[in-house]
């Protein structure tokens, strides 16, 4: 297949690149480079594909709308994974209109281009985020999500409204997967595992939020990208039993589909801690802090269906998914 990627150069965007191409596919890989984090290792992740024959690397904005039309004119993708976006729930407390430009406008022409390029499936990246304020655990994408508390989540809610709307009107095939904390080797340089293990090294102390009552479904990178593949595979088709009496908000009567992809398997966030103290044979200098605003206690996925329909279900421990990752830092950086 001829598979179109945004964010190619991105921690999952790279992973699942590097696996369609080692499985033959043909991959265009969109990615700006943006500087919200560490250029160099966008960079280094990228080298690991673009020498690939099948790999073609275009570098644009998604928000551009002339440019994203363009790419999809030329390469007319069979299949396209929308990856790109502005990450990161913090960040979009101080910087708001980056989320609109990017996981709005940009998410508004991916699927202009997939709405006139005859595109066969998009799938698309959205959150554990989107689950907001809600407290049954654990989380099923049947469950209404109506209370996000961060715009970043508001964002990722959009873009699942955005899609049905086009798998409604244009009968364009759409997948949203809503991804738990992802981690592993070549990961975000803003997410805990990477600061926590640059700080324990440094010798500064690490910022512990809620006073480390945290409890994340923490996701190996490996894992999500065997799911995310099995999905692009795995075409949605319309729910025959949908009912607007009785809304299911995973299917539709069009083809439209959502699914979780988390370990299913929540764990203490001092218990992750403590997994890479071990690994890294030092003790980290904790610093207790409160909640963040727009951030949530706890996490933790239901796959009922994505095991159901792809016969698939995440399973790396954090000690394993751990260790890898601080035998890749300490390679990548020479510590």
């Amino acid at each position: 297949m001829k598979v179109l990627i945004t964010g190619a150069a991105g921690f999952i965007g790279s992973a699942l690149s590097l696996r369609l191409l080692e499985r033959g596919d043909d991959v265009i890989g969109i990615d700006n480079l943006n500087d919200y984090y560490d250029v160099e290792l966008k960079k280094a992740r990228l080298a690991r594909t673009e020498q690939h024959p099948n790999f073609t690397d275009v570098r644009i904005n998604i928000e551009d709308r002339d440019d994203v039309a363009d790419v999809f004119r030329q390469h007319r993708p069979d299949r396209v994974v929308n990856l790109a976006a502005q990450a990161g729930v913090r960040y979009s407390l101080e910087n708001p209109h980056a989320y609109v430009d990017t996981n709005l406008v940009g998410f508004t022409n991916i699927l202009e281009g997939c709405r006139h390029n005859d595109v066969e499936h998009l799938v698309y990246a959205s959150s554990s985020s989107v689950y907001g304020s809600n407290t049954n655990m654990p989380f099923s994408v049947h469950d209404n999500v109506d209370h996000p508390v961060s715009l970043y989540a508001a964002s990722k809610k959009a873009n699942e409204l955005m899609a049905h709307t086009y798998s409604h009107l244009y009968g364009l095939p759409t997948t949203g997967l809503r991804f738990f904390t992802v981690y592993g080797p070549w990961g975000r340089p803003d997410m805990a595992l990477f600061l926590f293990t640059k700080n324990t090294l440094a010798g500064k102390p690490i910022d512990v939020f809620n006073y480390g009552n945290h409890r994340r479904d923490f996701t190996y990178i490996d894992d999500i990208v065997e799911g995310v593949v099995r999905v692009i595979d795995r075409v949605p088709q319309p729910n025959p039993d949908w009912s607007g009496d009785n809304p299911d908000s995973a299917t539709s009567a069009a083809p439209y589909q959502l699914y979780n992809i988390g370990n299913n398997n929540p764990v203490e966030l001092m218990h992750y801690i403590e997994v890479l103290e071990d690994c890294l044979g030092k003790q980290a200098e904790k610093n207790m802090l409160p909640l963040q605003p727009g951030d949530v206690p706890a996490t933790y996925a239901n796959v009922e269906d994505l095991v159901r329909d792809i016969d698939y279900k995440p399973d790396m421990s954090v000690e394993q998914g751990i260790a890898n990752f601080v035998a890749w830092y300490r390679d990548y950086y020479k510590v």
